[in-house]
């Protein structure tokens, strides 16, 4: 129940914080106030998520903002980066001492000028300088694709100070690019070991950069490595590494792996890579018997995440068309036996149901759970 009441306050407030609980002043998570001077803290709706910060009556959003969404045209991309990271962060500073604010320390026109080539007019770009050829083996490519940065912030008497900071660097995996303006689309495929070495070559520069900021001199600052999908992936990429870099340090000294994998169910040909084939034989009699059940069922496929070989999470969408309440309240109660029977076990689930007038209902179960939750979105 707790994790539906986040997912759905997620989707409201547009953050990633699953946090829109009672608002305490500084200090407390439990007091609400109706006041708007200041610094407040947004609560937690529900454990091992950050508190946000407000300040001044307004949640603060980052200053880089919206940069990300023009880079990418992938939105999975998009959304595995920013979950991702936060989970990377999660690893360094703890949810119960830390609290989150979005990135305050770099510009909308800093991070688009870094994400851009380096040129005479753009001497900061950390993309390589266009070198005039427009083959796909010989062109420089574009390496460095989006870039977030998230403070961490610790409490100090009624105050709140910076106390960390975590940047992602997402890197392509493929650079897509035009010979003409509106021509056709091509693209420069980029080696696993190029993407390493070039991100790494780019955490360096951008942890001296930020070194130079006189808030940023001396606080732990965490660099994650983030490996893009291609455009037309139905699944966002992962990360790969991260470092964990000391006050005062201005060169990376060293990275942890990160063994991150996603996959998409059903796979669609022979040579598709599935992270577990049990896995996959699950969610395929799972959608067999939904398929068989009802028969407006258009679609339906999954989203599946592999942590060190171990299914972590599994998001399954569905797409239909009902034409009654009762027919939607019907099929989420049947979902929900199937999905208890078949889908596998010891790792979160999320089901969606959606049609062409928008979500319908939702499904969700803990890691540790036995029976799914759900939830038919109605209307008045």
């Amino acid at each position: 129940m707790k994790r539906i009441k986040a997912v759905i306050a997620m989707a409201v407030c547009g953050l990633l914080l699953s946090a829109c609980g009672n608002l305490g002043s500084t200090g407390t998570t439990s007091t609400s106030t109706t006041s708007s001077k200041g610094t407040q803290l947004t609560g937690q709706a529900s454990a091992g998520q950050y508190q946000g910060v407000i300040k001044n009556g307004r949640y603060r959003t980052s200053k880089a903002r919206g940069v990300n969404v023009s880079q990418n045209d992938n939105t999975y991309n998009l959304k595995s980066f920013e979950s991702g990271l936060l989970n990377i962060s999660k690893k360094v500073f703890s949810t119960n001492k830390y609290v989150f604010q979005e990135g305050q320390y770099l510009s909308t026109s800093t991070v688009t000028n870094w994400l851009g080539r380096k040129s005479k007019s753009n001497p900061t770009g950390l993309n390589p300088v266009n070198n005039g050829s427009t083959s796909p083996t010989k062109r420089n490519p574009i390496y460095l694709q989006q870039m977030e940065e998230q403070d961490y912030l610790t409490e100090s008497g009624k105050k709140l100070k910076l106390s960390g900071v975590t940047i992602g660097l997402g890197l392509n995996s493929i650079d897509y690019y035009t010979k003409t303006a509106y021509g056709s689309t091509y693209q420069t495929d980029i080696s696993n070991a190029t993407v390493k070495k070039e991100g790494q070559l780019i955490a360096n520069r951008v942890l001296k950069r930020l070194r130079q900021k006189k808030a940023l001199k001396n606080v732990p600052i965490t660099i994650a490595l983030y490996k893009q999908a291609s455009d037309d992936s139905l699944v966002g990429g992962t990360f790969f590494a991260y470092s964990v870099n000391k006050a005062g340090t201005t060169s990376v000294k060293s990275w942890t792996p990160v063994s991150v994998k996603n996959y998409v169910y059903p796979t669609t040909s022979s040579s598709a890579k599935v992270g577990n084939s049990n896995d996959e034989t699950d969610f395929t009699n799972f959608k067999s018997q939904i398929e068989n059940f009802f028969p407006n069922v258009a679609g339906v496929t999954a989203q599946a995440q592999y942590t060190d070989k171990q299914l972590t999470g599994m998001n399954i969408s569905i797409t239909t068309q009902f034409y009654s309440e009762t027919e939607i309240i019907s099929f989420t109660q049947y979902l929900k036996q199937a999905a208890e029977k078949y889908l596998p076990s010891g790792a979160p689930v999320d089901i969606t149901v959606s049609s062409t007038e928008g979500i319908q209902s939702f499904l969700s179960r803990t890691s540790s759970g036995k029976s799914f939750y759900s939830h038919v979105f109605s209307s008045y």
